[in-house]
This record gives C-alpha cells, sequence and structure tokens, in this order.
C-alpha cells in the first residue's frame, strides 16, 4: 500500500492588495484590457505551450475565457465581468477596466476600506440616478419609427471590434444587415406582450463581407447530392412539415437502462424497420410534405419517404429544433408511436439556395419572426470575431427595446458623468457628509480617485500617443493627433468629440485629461444638436454601460474589503 501524503495546512495571506506581487499582476491585467481598448485597441493572441487553437481577439468575452488566472483577486474582478458578458454581451472592457482603475486608485488615497465603500456607493448612486434621470446629458432616447439610431449603435459595436479585419463599406453592410436580421425578429402583430423571434448565423468562410445576406425563414445546408434528388419542389400550396427530435436511424442505443425481453426468433432489426416503415406510413397517409429529424434517419425509411414525393432531412442537429419549431409552427415529435395531428406544422415555399461552395434548403414561414444572416469573412480568425460581434449587437439591439435609450460613446459619458460628479460634490456636499459620517477631505478625496477611474478609461481609446482633452462647457471627450505642437490653437486641430456629437467650431474651451480638473456644471448639448449629426454619432448600450458601472464599483468594493485570502494547497 502506496504511503498517504500528509495534509498541507491552508495559507492565509492578510492584506492581500499590500503585496508588490498583487498589485504587479493586477497592473499587468490592466495592461492587457487597456491596450485592447476600442475601435484601435490592439489584438491579442492567447494560446497555451502544448499547442491548439490560437485566439486573435479584443473582446472581453473571448479575452477573459482564454486568459488563465491565478491568484483570487484577479479571479474575482475577471469572474465578475464575464457574468456581466454573459447577461449583456457588451461593456466588458470598460467593466474591467474601471474596476482596475478604481482600486488602483483608491489605494493612493490612504483612506480606510469602510469609508471608501461607503462613499463608493453614494458616487454610484449619484452616478445611476443620474444617468436614469430625465435631465441627463450623455443620453439619448430611441425613436424606433427611425432606423438611425439604431443603426449607429450597431456601427459603433462592429467598429469597436478591429479583429473583424473590416473596411468601412463592410461595416456598413454589415451594420445594416444586423439591424436588418434584429427588425425581422420583432413581430407585426403583438398583443401585451412583446417576444422576439431568433436570428440564426450561417457560417460561410472564405467569401467576401459583402457577399454576406440576411434571409426570412431558416437556411438549411444540404448536401449536392441530397438537394438534387428533392428537385424540382413544386406546389401550389404550403408545404406540411413533421419535425422529429427522437432518432430515426432504427439503432437501439436510446432504449434506457434495464433489460430488454425478446421472444425466440424474433429479429429486433426487423422489428424496428417495420415500425420506422409504418410511421412512414402514416406520415405518407397524412400528407405530409416534409419530414426534419434532428438525428438520423433509417436508409430504408428515406427511400420509402422519397418514393412517395416525402422530402426526408436528417441531422439538422440541436441548434436548429426550436427555431424550426417556430418557423413550421410543428410540435417536436419525440416517439415512433401514432401522431398527433396536431404536432405537424407547415411552411410557406422551400426553396433550393446556392452560395459559393455551398447547398442551402431555404424554408419560407407563413409568418414567423425567425430569419437568417448568412455571415462571411475572408479566414477563420476574423470569422469567428464578426460572428461574436453580431451576436453581441443583436443582443444589445434587444436589450435596447427593453430601455429604449442610449448613452454617448467614445468616452464622452465617462468625462461628463466625471464632470457631473465633481461639480455635484463640491456644491452639494452636505447631503452626502450627513449620510456618511464622512470629513469633506475624505469626500474630495474619494470623489478625484472616482472621477479620475472614469476620466482613465476614456483615455484608455487612444492608444497613438495622442492628447486626450475635456471641454469645459459639455464635459466630453476629444482626442487629438500624436504629433499636436504643445502650445496650439485646438479647434485648428480638433473636429469632433468621441461621441460625434460637438464639433470643435463652437465657442469651447479644453483641458487636458491628466490635468487638474476644476468643477463645472457640464451642460447638454441634446437633443436639438444631435440631429444634425446623427449619421455619424458613436453610441454605447444604456443597459450595459449602467450594469458595467454597478459591476465595476461593486466588484471594486469587494476586493478592497478583502483583509485575508485563504488558500487550500491540497
Amino acid at each position: 500500500m502506496s504511503r498517504l501524503e500528509a495534509k498541507k495546512p491552508s495559507l492565509c495571506k492578510s492584506e492581500p492588495l499590500t503585496s508588490e506581487k498583487v498589485r504587479a499582476t493586477l497592473c499587468v491585467l490592466k495592461g492587457i484590457l487597456t491596450s485592447s481598448y476600442g475601435p484601435s485597441g490592439r489584438l491579442k493572441q492567447v494560446h497555451n505551450g502544448l499547442g491548439g487553437c490560437v485566439c486573435t481577439t479584443s473582446q472581453s468575452s473571448a479575452l477573459l475565457s482564454n486568459l488563465p488566472v491565478t491568484h483570487p483577486i484577479l479571479k474575482i474582478l475577471t469572474t465578475s465581468t464575464k457574468n456581466h458578458v454573459s447577461c449583456f454581451s457588451d461593456c466588458g472592457l470598460f467593466t474591467a477596466i474601471l474596476c482596475c482603475n478604481l482600486i488602483e486608485n483608491v489605494q493612493r488615497t490612504g483612506l480606510t476600506p469602510t469609508t471608501v465603500i461607503k462613499l463608493n456607493q453614494h458616487l454610484l448612486r449619484l452616478c445611476t440616478n443620474y444617468l436614469k434621470s430625465e435631465s441627463c446629458g450623455c443620453r439619448i432616447p430611441v425613436d424606433f419609427s427611425s432606423p438611425q439610431t439604431l443603426l449607429c449603435l450597431v456601427r459603433s459595436i462592429v467598429t469597436s471590434k478591429p479583429a473583424c479585419m473590416l473596411t468601412r463599406e463592410e461595416t456598413d453592410h454589415i451594420s445594416a444587415l444586423v439591424l436588418k436580421a434584429f427588425l425581422l425578429t420583432i413581430p407585426e402583430n403583438t398583443k401585451d406582450r412583446l417576444i422576439l423571434g431568433k436570428s440564426i448565423i450561417v457560417p460561410l468562410k472564405g467569401h467576401r463581407v459583402l457577399d454576406s445576406t440576411v434571409f426570412p425563414g431558416i437556411l438549411i445546408e444540404v448536401s449536392e447530392v441530397q438537394l438534387m434528388k428533392i428537385l424540382p419542389i413544386k406546389k401550389s400550396n404550403a408545404f406540411k412539415v413533421a419535425l422529429f427530435c427522437a432518432s430515426l436511424s432504427g439503432d437501439l442505443s436510446d432504449t434506457g437502462e434495464g433489460t430488454m425481453v425478446v421472444s425466440s426468433g424474433v429479429s429486433l432489426e426487423n422489428a424496428v424497420l417495420e415500425q420506422l416503415l409504418n410511421l412512414g406510413r402514416q406520415l405518407v397517409s397524412d400528407h405530409v410534405d416534409l419530414v426534419m429529424c434532428q438525428k438520423v434517419l433509417h436508409p430504408s425509411l428515406k427511400q420509402f419517404l422519397s418514393m412517395h414525393q416525402v422530402i426526408a432531412i436528417d441531422r439538422v442537429g440541436v441548434a436548429l429544433m426550436e427555431p424550426l419549431s417556430k418557423v413550421t409552427g410543428t410540435q417536436p415529435i419525440g416517439s415512433l408511436g401514432s401522431i398527433s395531428p396536431s404536432s405537424y406544422g407547415s411552411v410557406k415555399d422551400l426553396c433550393p439556395a446556392k452560395f459559393g461552395f455551398k447547398h442551402f434548403l431555404h424554408l419560407i414561414p407563413n409568418e414567423a419572426t425567425i430569419c437568417s444572416l448568412l455571415l462571411c469573412n475572408r479566414n477563420d480568425t476574423a470569422w469567428d470575431e464578426l460572428k461574436l460581434t453580431c451576436q453581441t449587437a443583436l443582443h444589445v439591439l434587444q436589450l435596447t427595446i427593453k430601455e429604449p435609450c442610449v448613452l454617448l460613446g467614445g468616452g464622452c459619458t465617462e468625462t461628463h458623468l466625471a464632470a457631473y460628479i465633481r461639480h455635484k460634490t463640491c456644491n452639494e456636499p452636505e447631503s452626502i457628509l450627513r449620510d456618511d459620517g464622512c470629513t469633506q477631505t475624505e469626500l474630495q478625496l474619494l470623489t478625484e480617485a472616482f472621477c479620475r477611474a472614469l476620466e482613465s478609461v476614456a483615455g484608455s481609446l487612444e492608444h497613438d500617443g495622442g492628447e486626450v482633452l475635456t471641454d469645459m462647457k459639455y464635459g466630453h471627450c476629444w482626442s487629438s493627433q500624436a504629433e499636436s505642437p504643445s502650445v496650439v490653437n485646438w479647434p485648428d486641430w480638433l473636429s469632433r468629440c468621441g461621441c460625434g456629437l460637438c464639433n470643435s467650431q463652437e465657442e469651447l474651451h479644453w483641458s487636458f485629461l491628466k490635468a487638474t480638473q476644476h468643477p463645472i456644471a457640464p451642460q447638454t448639448c441634446l437633443p436639438h444638436e444631435a440631429t444634425g449629426s446623427s449619421n455619424n454619432l458613436t453610441l454605447d448600450c444604456f443597459t450595459a454601460k449602467l450594469s458595467g458601472l454597478q459591476v465595476a464599483v461593486e466588484t471594486a468594493n469587494l476586493i478592497l474589503d478583502l483583509s485575508y485570502v485563504i488558500e487550500d494547497k491540497n
């Protein structure tokens, strides 16, 4: 008998944030995330030394899921961010960078964790109340009668993902397709409750991005041989459809556990085949035109259905079962017994389609909220990134229906919010000091740390050595070229702010974002100024960014409040 190793005692570390190693690791993570942020963010290649896939990305969802993190503090940060992204799809980098900035800035203040947490929570309430208020100067309501704001929102998401490798023309094309695909998922006739449909992304790699297109209904990939057997498809009225989620292969692998008793001389294979053929006879007698199976159809059943002019398609996969059920109105059939007439559905038409080297059967619905986005890109890496981007954009549009407003992008919401917080705490400190029992010095220190953390996120959008500024009227974020002189007439060097709403020809004054900021009451340039430049606005999802702000502050508070880290080394 081999010896048992003695159990090791748990490792207990006090005040983990005081460790230089932890601070350095947190700084490295922040550097990775910050350098990936925004349209000009630098791409990252993540792979392991043992081989496998190489992930090239700048998106938080792909980056954090492929980035191995071992320290408990970093695990808290990355897990919080991944949970946020799993719920909202967007603003993952914003959340993680802001959390890192808050931890870093608060440590410099020397305030106690209790004081920091109370004041952070109060400043967070100020932010959320302002962003939700009608007087918010960085929030734009969405008018669903005009698609322009939604198109700007989608384009902002697509342009922020440089690993998609898109030109301006391709970006506009994909943005329009994503918006069209989303609009096709909205039912025309709604009662009390709006139930959205689904957009299915169909891959077509190795083709031009401009070949991407959207179809109402579902594209089912089939082989050329299978399609030639089906053609020609001729029928004047709707096609009757049966959809099976059970295997029709005739094998006995799905019988479950237990003992099967078989009488002498009985062939199981023949018995099962006869049952399948009886099923086929019922389908034919019920005048079914199209049979689809999630798994495999027995060759004899396929041949029988084909002889009776019934189209049979198998191996459609579990991912398409729900959309197929919605499009056809069928109830997926899970047994080989008698089929209820209510289980059948129908489609308006069936059409063959060929794109590149792939062949499809196009199911055109009578009236459904399912569409297929045929997505093309030049190579696998760029296609994977583009698919993730389109999924994010579609989810953001769904969130925007629930909260019909958007926030200014390009760093303008962060700098505007920082200006508002400074002005509020400078002019109305009494309510905060009365509620939280803090001194005015503590409030000023933490307000500056909080606002600097927000402004640092905006500054992270600049990756080419340019200067980042903020104007003293609206509190928007501006970026200049790297070669701008030290003494400069800024209107000559600046064109528009980060979100594209303000232009430099107004009577504005600027200050460097890294310089000492004096409290100002930021004005709003909404809504009438927004209409003239609405074609080129950079926008963020309101729901995702508000949640990201809350997650960042609450995660930073949790990490700052850690006194001990206990690790089991066994």
